[in-house]
């Protein structure tokens, strides 16, 4: 657990990893929160609301990443829990599990939700066949919840085209959407030897790329590594 001030634009919040992921996505740079394991020395839930309590006033609200934190079968009633303390809750999730996302909703404030690539080739990034299926659902219920929420996409070269891009901008254009984020490929912590032995020249993406979805966004963003 950490304090942020970048997770959850224009809030302070703490924020909780949860273990766990469905997906093996090549950049990942908590590969060790992939599986559902406990890490040594890391609070229980019990620990973590204790905590929260001794910290009421000072902070906005807690954030759960991951891995994928819908992982846990028990985050709605976390967030129910949270929310109850007067705390606001924020989630970072690329949707692989809708389901488990639609009886969250109802407790989150703002979703960081992670865009991997153009919906039919999802499995290009994140090894796990279905993966586009399942994005698309949890983004729709996102969409349809009326929750704030941006969509951010990592970007390598060897993942996406400068043409992928545009195409996953052109999707989520239509699909209404104003916050989009573009996050430069962060080596630290990636374990995918061909993503870390290429170099990323620095006119990828492209100028004229960053203008287009400029154009086609309320507010776009280009985040450093």
């Amino acid at each position: 657990m950490r304090f942020s001030s970048c997770d959850w634009p224009g809030k302070l919040a703490a924020v909780v990893f949860i273990s766990g992921c469905p997906w093996r996505c090549r950049y990942c740079h908590n590969p060790h929160l992939q599986t559902r394991s406990k890490e040594p020395g890391s609070p229980s839930w019990e620990e973590v609301v204790a905590w929260l309590e001794s910290r009421k006033g000072l902070l906005d609200g807690l954030v759960f990443c991951g891995g994928e934190p819908l992982a846990e079968p028990q985050l709605p009633a976390m967030m129910q829990q949270v929310n109850a303390m007067g705390f606001g809750v924020a989630l970072h999730t690329g949707g692989g599990y809708p389901n488990r996302l639609r009886e969250c909703l109802p407790w989150v404030d703002w979703v960081g939700f992670d865009v991997k690539a153009p919906f039919p080739e999802y499995l290009r990034v994140t090894c796990a066949k279905g993966s586009g299926e399942a994005a698309i659902q949890s983004l729709q219920q996102v969409i349809d919840s009326g929750v704030d929420f941006e969509c951010r996409t990592t970007v390598h070269p060897d993942l996406l085209s400068d043409a992928d891009l545009l195409e996953i901008g052109r999707i989520l254009a239509a699909a209404g959407i104003h916050h989009y984020a573009l996050q430069k490929f962060r080596p630290h912590g990636c374990d995918d030897a061909q993503l870390l032995a290429q170099g990323i020249s620095s006119d990828y993406p492209a100028e004229k790329t960053l203008e287009t979805l400029r154009q086609a966004f309320e507010h776009f963003t280009l985040r450093a590594a």
